[in-house]
């Protein structure tokens, strides 16, 4: 890479994830937070940087909480 990411880092916009890795980083969000992506849930907004990735796990934790 060679380049720092910050949290607020747009990883699409950077290049960093392309379409293939967002497949895997949903599937290891799900397994890692033993939590499930629904459709309405893949949506970029949610997997675009760090901060977006910990608010929706945040979320989805919240929601099966309740």
């Amino acid at each position: 890479m060679g380049h720092e990411i910050r949290d607020d880092d747009d990883m699409f916009a950077l290049g960093v994830v392309n379409s293939l890795f967002a497949i895997q980083l949903v599937r290891f969000v799900e397994i890692e937070f033993a939590l499930r992506a629904e459709r309405d849930d893949l949506d970029i907004d949610n997997f675009c940087s760090i901060n977006a990735l910990t608010a929706f796990v945040r979320r989805k934790q919240n929601h099966a909480a309740d």
